[in-house]
């Protein structure tokens, strides 16, 4: 079968940009050829791919604008990508647009331990932030599990969070300020090296906005001074539901951990053989973590054990050495990766309620029977952040789209219950269609108001966050209003 012939005028316009992006940017920061874009094709949610017209590596705000402002005049969308690993598509090209990545964004501006920040490139990764400061005792407080690869920038565009979020909060409780790059290449600074800016929130306008808005190409942080010290006890339990009340049962004791971890046994299992943890045999594991002196330590943990007691545990653990605590957390961290060793599987990101957390993890092992297909539970439980891994084969027709149903039910049901349908990883693509479960069509507008404004031609990021039908009128129109 002949392949048609490719367009003329499509090849004469790829030319045209790819040329005019050349101009501005060194030789080796625009990629074009069809072998090198593979790598772009898609993000951590590999189940979709779509090779770019051009992937391009700009390596200050003065070349982003500079690609930008080309991008903008010859209409050409634009899709920011950190480091690649979204989990619901938040990077995935057009096959008309330009990848725009910031990988060579990763230098310190500055540093200022007095005041408690530090501003950075936003293609640096999450742990190297920590990294350049641990050294006078310091640390940057969020720590999604992808934070040896994840950058800034995409931690911004999908307010990540992490094991410590229940304590210090996610990304917008950090972040003091960004320099952003607007689609038409103008440059505009948000907030700062201080508590609050006055005047409209934009910046929890930006934080979040998964890339719809502009580019981020600088942040400034908030760093803390590291605990005096940390410890984490491992309990297990011979039912899901009494993991979830017992983590309920804490939060309602007024005590604040710093984390609290859930895994189910499927994750148990996987883990272990993995990471060698030795973690117990059970059906669910809870990872509770406190800091402080010794003395406030041994206070906060002697509450959350006699807490965990009343539920009748199978093990409790509490760490005596770093070397332990290390341990402890090696499985949790290696969770991920553990699993897909041995499958292909969906990671959602659905927060909950709390007080919820029984009745929604019985609810997915209900619909894992009714769906035939088996779920891995592994998630923030202090702050109802879940992450329910749904295991399918990839090579079986229908069974990502199974998968996919099964998905939109979980996420339906986070919402039934007061929750919403991301708690870090975002909407992209994966919940796009999802939007009106949580949101009625005049709650949509007011956000798509928002693009409006900062990207009127609607090429920022397309085809993600608001259903495709919406994104696609909205963009039409803008076009034919140019």
């Amino acid at each position: 079968m002949e392949m048609p012939a490719p367009n003329p005028k499509v090849l004469a316009k790829k030319s045209r940009i790819i040329a005019r992006l050349q101009s501005v940017l060194p030789a080796d920061a625009v990629i074009h050829e069809a072998a090198e874009t593979v790598a772009y094709e898609c993000d951590a949610l590999t189940a979709y791919k779509c090779p770019p017209l051009c992937a391009i590596l700009p390596a200050s705000t003065e070349e982003v604008a500079a690609a930008l402002k080309i991008c903008h005049e010859e209409g050409v969308p634009v899709v920011p990508r950190g480091s690649g690993t979204s989990l619901a598509g938040g990077a995935l090209p057009t096959a008309d647009c330009v990848i725009l990545g910031v990988a060579k964004l990763n230098d310190v501006i500055e540093t200022n331990y007095d005041d408690r920040y530090i501003r950075v490139q936003s293609g640096r990764t999450n742990l190297s932030v920590t990294g350049a400061v641990e050294h006078e005792d310091f640390f940057y407080a969020p720590d999604p599990s992808s934070q040896l690869a994840c950058a800034i920038a995409g931690n911004i565009a999908m307010n990540s969070g992490g094991a410590h979020c229940l304590k210090y909060g996610v990304t917008t409780n950090n972040l003091l300020g960004v320099t952003m790059v607007m689609m038409d290449g103008t440059v505009v600074e948000v907030g700062g090296a201080h508590l609050d800016a006055g005047g409209l929130d934009l910046l929890g306008v930006i934080c979040g906005s998964e890339g719809q808005l502009g580019v981020v190409t600088e942040a400034t942080l908030r760093i803390l001074r590291k605990p005096e010290g940390a410890r984490p006890v491992l309990m297990g339990f011979n039912d899901n539901e009494v993991a979830g009340a017992c983590v309920a049962d804490i939060i309602k004791a007024g005590v604040l951990p710093v984390a609290i971890e859930f895994m189910d046994r499927l994750c148990i299992e996987t883990t272990d053989k993995f990471a060698k943890a030795g973690y117990p045999d059970c059906e669910a594991l809870l990872i509770v973590e406190v800091e402080g002196s010794e003395a406030e330590i041994d206070e906060q943990l002697g509450v959350i054990m006699q807490i965990a007691r009343k539920h009748d545990p199978v093990e409790l653990r509490e760490s005596k050495s770093p070397e332990e605590s290390a341990k402890i957390w090696l499985g949790r961290k290696s969770a991920f990766g553990a699993i897909g060793q041995i499958n292909d599987y969906m990671c959602l990101d659905g927060t909950i309620p709390v007080s919820s957390l029984p009745y929604v993890l019985r609810r997915i092992g209900e619909m894992s029977k009714e769906y035939g297909l088996d779920v891995g539970n592994v998630f923030h439980a202090g702050d109802g952040n879940m992450h329910p891994l749904i295991l399918f084969d990839a090579n079986k027709p229908g069974d990502l789209e199974l998968c996919e149903a099964f998905g939109a039910e979980i996420l339906k049901l986070c919402v039934e219950v007061g929750g919403c349908l991301t708690g870090e990883h975002g909407v992209g693509i994966e919940k796009r269609d999802l939007m009106h479960a949580q949101f009625t069509p005049e709650d949509m507008e007011i956000q798509m108001r928002l693009k409006d404004v900062f990207d009127p031609d609607w090429l920022l990021n397309p085809a993600k966050v608001f259903p495709l039908s919406i994104t696609e009128t909205r963009r039409e129109a803008a076009q034919a209003a140019a």
